[in-house]
């Protein structure tokens, strides 16, 4: 560990990342000031009013782009549908699983796409 300030600055030439003039900013006037906890900074804001806009309040308008669909077998992005069965599929091979399903099976499908459409 150096000890001199010379040394200091030795090292940091030899560190170029490391700035020898960098003071932390918990560091004033030669003393450490302690930090303040979450708690405590959330105390001292002023509580938010029910007219302020938060994260969860928002309503943002609905989007021009399509939703996106993906294969319910196997996640990828598809736009083929199983006119039978209404899952998406994006491969032919998918398409044959979804024929040999029985209906239990698909209604687990979905019911995970929350697409609750009851089969005839």
């Amino acid at each position: 560990m150096p000890d001199t300030k010379a040394e200091e600055k030795q090292v940091a030439n030899s560190l170029p990342f490391k700035n020898p003039d960098y003071v932390h900013s918990n560091v004033q006037n030669g003393k450490k000031k302690p930090w303040k906890t979450l708690r405590q900074i959330l105390a001292q804001t002023p509580s938010s009013s029910d007219d302020s806009i938060t994260y969860s309040s928002l309503d943002a308008p609905p989007s021009f782009k399509p939703a996106k669909k993906y294969s319910d077998l196997s996640g990828l992005e598809t736009t083929y549908t199983d006119p039978q069965t209404k899952l998406h599929y994006a491969s032919p091979e998918e398409f044959q699983d979804i024929r040999r399903m029985p209906s239990d099976l698909i209604q687990g499908y979905l019911t995970l796409r929350r697409a609750n459409n009851l089969l005839q």
